[in-house]
């Protein structure tokens, strides 16, 4: 299922490639989206501890963010933990697409709604049935509560405007 929408908010494309996110705004949404992937990340490394995949995805972002790495190395690794995610029950395979996503804001600044659903998703496949919705609550409003100001009302209207599509993992 596509997480991103069919035309895209100018709001999240780049003033180089003919939106109005600047650099800095591109930045503060992937380091958001790599804390949310992080945060889940446990759900995959302790299933699959010999795979460093996601993790190092993680790592490319933040290097990315330092601009210690290009962005074709970022989609690179996006693939990669994609990857990971192939074949793992679902707390593990939505972390491990969650840090996918996550890396992959450094090409697509739209991904990091990706990032914190799959992050909403994996939090609720990894406990019972009857504590799932209460699960993803947490981890929704969790993410929220670590969105930095300056981005905060972009992220929380593209949340409103993408839930559907998000598996409605934002909706209050």
């Amino acid at each position: 299922m596509p997480i991103l929408p069919k035309e895209r908010d100018p709001r999240l494309i780049t003033i180089r490639r003919g939106g109005t996110l600047t650099d800095e705004h591109h930045r503060l949404l992937a380091d958001w989206a790599l804390v949310c992937a992080e945060h889940v990340l446990h759900l995959f490394e302790d299933h699959q501890p010999g795979d460093s995949r996601p993790r190092d995805a993680i790592d490319v972002g933040r290097a990315w963010i330092r601009g210690e790495v290009p962005m074709g190395d970022a989609h690179r690794a996006a693939f990669q933990a994609n990857a990971a995610a192939r074949g793992m029950p679902d707390p593990a395979k939505f972390a491990a697409l969650s840090a996918g996503q996550a890396v992959a804001v450094a090409h697509v600044a739209a991904h990091d709604l990706g990032a914190a659903a799959y992050a909403i998703r994996a939090a609720g496949a990894g406990v019972p049935a009857d504590e799932a919705a209460q699960a993803r609550a947490r981890e929704r409003e969790w993410q929220r509560g670590r969105l930095p100001a300056a981005v905060s009302e972009l992220v929380l209207d593209d949340q409103q405007r993408r839930s559907a599509i998000c598996w409605h993992v934002f909706d209050d």
